[in-house]
């Protein structure tokens, strides 16, 4: 059962899956009702959000209104640029609740524009004084001090001057009977928005808590239903969707320097095994083999990790899968994706891997790795071995990568709260007691019946009252990821995976030397040399070369 208002449409049930808890989490900020400028609490080393400023006050949108526009806006929008991958998370579920949460919005939005017709544009003088009158409260309320109870003060004086205006007005007839109305009418038409407002914050924060309780929160998405035949509208949502998982299936990904791999974290280790090419058996030469020879065999092995030889649980069966890393900036705000024959539906053919693997070790180009994944955590914590194979005259060089993404920013996991206030004690000053307030606040109210009328011109509303910036380039699960070493046990399992990982592949690809008459015995030695190395307790950046 979902929670909130019923639309129509189909609902996409996403929440109380397993490994859903990052994913759950970004969807939750399409529905909350923070400050816009929260968002620059989840920035990361690397990657940092940019609040837009408005030209208005007034028009300033609250967290939920900026981010699901903006998600919705970069995953969805024709001839966007291409995203990274999220690991870890689902970036449709993602733009589903976001969708969502602006179709809650817009009918409320519609629902505020009729009062705003009904009670605002045909009183029009009104409207303006009352307006003036609430920014000029809110001005106040931002001074230091008693300048809120200043505030307040000033909208009861109003209310009692605009009350006395009405007793005494010195105009008779038709345009005494629209004067006095022109005051009264937006009062009636707050009453009416509040009440609206109210509702709507309600169903909101119902679904953000949901989300992060766990409870089954669908993503209903009306715009997906095509209504007539020729409406385009759904077919392009459809589409656009589409796209979205395509890409999120790609196997390519782009290496920005000290930021990692994008989507997979910075890298924290680094472990090279290079040894002379040397026939076991003189003057016998070497069976010829190629570095695919290598890579698949050490595929093989590392898709048996799980198993072990004791029932003591271990490793999940981890993602092996072969990676195409294109090389960027470390400040570069966009990535292109590889096209041509060789790709289809953004993933690069077997022959095209397999082609890269063996012939682009040295130079310019792309680049070929093996990865070994796990999304743990609830998919808040994305562990990536990657591991390379290199042939350079008569030296092999084996090198694996620890990779780790670490969780969302705890700002995404921040439930509603009720708002409170502390106040004194009437007969005991000294002592202080929590009163509830209002769910939609006076201001909020004048807020989004002033914005509802331009809720369907975003750019104008964005141009009026600033947007979020998304970081580029964009990947919802990796722009607001915390590094995983705070958290002891997370930083635990990412240092207990290397050391098998390490030996897997050495002895799959030692074994493969040995097939092909390759003596082994330095590549022994320096394998156990880095089995002993690689427990050592401690990450590194190394990507951040001392030079």
């Amino acid at each position: 059962m979902s929670v909130g208002t019923e639309w129509d449409g189909p609902q996409v049930p996403v929440s109380g899956d397993e490994g859903q808890a990052a994913t759950l989490a970004l969807a939750s900020a399409a529905y909350r009702d923070n400050p816009i400028v929260e968002i620059k609490k989840a920035d990361n080393e690397w990657h940092e959000s940019t609040v837009k400023a408005g030209r208005i006050p007034l028009f300033r949108p609250n967290l939920g209104e900026a981010f699901s526009r903006a998600v919705a806006d970069r995953l969805l929008a024709p001839g966007r640029k291409p995203l990274i991958q999220s690991f870890g998370a689902d970036p449709q579920v993602v733009v589903e609740h976001c969708l969502a949460a602006n179709h809650i919005r817009r009918d409320r939005d519609d629902k505020l524009t009729l009062v705003m017709v009904v009670c605002g544009l045909i009183f029009l003088p009104g409207l303006i004084a009352w307006l003036l009158v609430f920014l000029l409260r809110s001005f106040l309320a931002k001074r230091e001090g008693r300048a809120g109870a200043l505030g307040t003060a000033l909208l009861a004086g109003v209310g009692v001057l605009a009350v006395l205006f009405l007793l005494k007005l010195p105009f008779h007839g038709l345009l005494g009977w629209y004067i006095r109305a022109a005051v009264v009418v937006p009062v009636l038409g707050w009453f009416w928005a509040r009440r609206v407002c109210e509702r709507t914050a309600a169903d909101l924060r119902e679904r953000w808590a949901g989300l992060l309780s766990g409870s089954s929160v669908g993503a209903k998405v009306p715009e997906a239903v095509p209504r007539s035949p020729g409406e385009t509208a759904a077919e392009q949502l459809r589409q656009s969707l589409a796209r979205l998982g395509a890409e999120q299936r790609s196997n390519s990904v782009f290496y920005a320097g000290p930021k990692g791999i994008l989507g997979m974290g910075t890298r924290w280790g680094s472990w090279q095994l290079a040894e002379e090419l040397v026939s076991a058996e003189p003057p016998r030469e070497i069976h010829p083999f190629r570095s695919w020879d290598v890579i698949r065999a050490i595929h093989d092995q590392l898709s048996l990790l799980e198993r072990g030889p004791l029932n003591t649980g271990g490793f999940p069966r981890p993602s092996v899968r072969h990676w195409i890393v294109t090389p960027i900036g470390e400040k570069a705000d966009a990535v292109s994706r590889p096209d041509g024959t060789d790709v289809e539906a953004f993933q690069v053919k077997p022959h095209a891997i397999q082609e890269i693997c063996n012939k682009q070790q040295f130079g310019s180009g792309d680049r070929h790795y093996l990865g070994v994944q796990w999304t743990l955590w609830d998919g808040q914590l994305v562990l990536t071995m990657m591991i390379t194979v290199t042939v350079l005259h008569e030296t092999l060089r084996i090198e694996v990568t620890g990779h780790a993404l670490g969780p969302v920013n705890p700002l995404f996991h921040a439930k509603p709260a009720a708002p409170t206030k502390d106040v004194a004690k009437t007969l005991k000053p000294w002592e202080n007691r929590t009163v509830k307030l209002p769910l939609v606040p006076t201001d909020e109210v004048v807020r989004l019946a002033v914005r509802a009328p331009l809720t369907r011109f975003t750019p104008t509303l964005n141009w009026l009252g600033g947007s979020i910036g998304l970081p580029e380039p964009f990947g919802l699960r990796h722009s607001w990821a915390d590094q995983p070493w705070r958290h002891r046990f997370m930083a635990d399992d990412a240092l207990r995976a290397a050391t098998p990982v390490l030996r897997v592949v050495h002895s799959a690809a030692i074994k493969v030397l040995k097939e092909n008459g390759v003596d082994t015995e330095k590549f022994g030695a320096r394998s156990a040399f880095l089995s002993g190395l690689v427990q050592d307790p401690s990450p590194r950046k190394a990507d951040l070369y001392d030079a």
